[in-house]
């Protein structure tokens, strides 16, 4: 008797242990990305469009540096806008044991499979200023509020034609100023929130008469620049001259939705006489605050950016990462405007700033943004 009872007791025993190491095994199967013992020091995927413009430079480095400081190993990789490139060093991210992928897409609609196969291998994704689009396995977005930054573009351009003054009040100046505008990439999510936001605020004064755009290319599908090539960019505007103001028709404003593209657009007025006192240069705008046309800025050729603080999006994207791998829920302030076709993606979204002569000094250097000799 006593012998079944030592035997019924081991027993006993040895399913509580048993249950108490299933229960164990079941908190951490729950446990969203891991503990943060089991994913210490875990590889971060990185994964940058190009390294032609300048703030993917910036964003680049700043996400890897603020990831490391916390501990993560990163694999940084720039795909040279070639969509090919980037699938590739997604797919060898994924095949190297990343726990997290920070995104930056050439064409957002293009790495559904290795969206896939991150899924399947319990990989976060996290997508970065740049929509992934098509595919429901995109964990997080953080980006700037991008039909803001058409908006701020817009009422920048109206701000420098003088329709607005500088608190965005109607001047009463009634024009008719001739303008043009320019798109993104089609390939790139973030364009259209640009150009609609833009033309949505131009709107009511092309119905008036107020601006009007002299070739009429008014559709994101004639404005779109592929890849945001500022080359391309350069050769519309030479084709917009020739064809819609060469009889004397002067071009007072117009609307480019990034930096490197207003480069090339100011190239092209200059070759055909503007930037002249004479003739001066329209009003241009532009996005990213890159040294360059922050330079031009200074100089009076192009009239405005919009500044985007990568350092922001960079510490927001790793502590996402960091959240994601310590078991923990990110924190986002969207939750209803970035539909990605599939589900609308959980996002954090930052405010853009215009930047123009009057205000970079505060905006760029005094913040640590630029030096004084970056800009020289």
């Amino acid at each position: 008797m006593m012998k079944r009872r030592i035997l019924a007791g081991a027993a006993a025993l040895g399913i509580a242990i048993s249950l108490a190491a299933c229960s164990a095994g079941g908190r951490a199967s729950t446990d969203g990305g891991g503990s943060s013992d089991s994913n210490k020091g875990a590889l971060v995927g990185v994964a940058m469009p190009t390294k032609v413009s300048e703030r993917w430079i910036k964003d680049g480095n700043a996400v890897k540096s603020d990831l490391e400081k916390a501990g993560y190993k990163v694999d940084l990789e720039y795909a040279d806008n070639k969509i090919p490139q980037q699938v590739q060093q997604v797919s060898n991210m994924i095949t190297k044991g990343a726990k997290v992928l920070i995104v930056a897409s050439i064409d957002g609609g293009s790495l559904s499979d290795q969206l896939d196969a991150a899924k399947k291998a319990g990989i976060k994704v996290i997508s970065y200023d740049r929509l992934l689009t098509g595919n429901k396995n995109v964990d997080y977005y953080v980006s700037f509020d991008n039909e803001k930054v058409g908006v701020d573009q817009a009422n920048s351009l109206l701000t420098g034609l003088g329709v607005l003054d500088a608190d965005g009040k109607k001047t009463g100046e009634k024009g008719p100023f001739n303008i043009e505008v320019f798109a993104g990439s089609p390939d790139d999510n973030n364009a259209t929130f640009f150009f609609n936001g833009a033309m949505k605020t131009l709107k009511p004064y092309l119905d008036d008469g107020t601006i009007k755009i002299g070739s009429g290319q008014d559709g994101f599908t004639q404005a779109a620049t592929l890849q945001w090539d500022p080359a391309t960019a350069k050769a519309r505007m030479q084709n917009l001259v020739a064809k819609s103001y060469s009889g004397g028709t002067t071009l007072n404003g117009v609307l480019s939705p990034y930096d490197g593209m207003s480069i090339g657009i100011i190239s092209a007025l200059q070759g055909a006489g503007y930037g002249t006192s004479s003739r001066p240069l329209p009003t241009i705008t532009g996005q990213d605050a890159e040294a360059a046309s922050v330079k031009s800025i200074v100089a009076g050729q192009q009239y405005s950016t919009i500044y985007k603080d990568t350092r922001q999006l960079a510490e927001k994207s790793a502590s996402m990462a960091e959240d994601l791998l310590t078991g923990k829920t990110p924190k986002v302030n969207d939750t209803k405007t970035y539909d990605n076709k599939v589900k609308v993606v959980p996002t954090f979204l930052f405010q853009p700033t215009v930047v123009t002569k009057e205000n970079y000094q505060k905006v760029l250097i005094d913040s640590g943004y630029y030096t004084e000799a970056d800009l020289k």
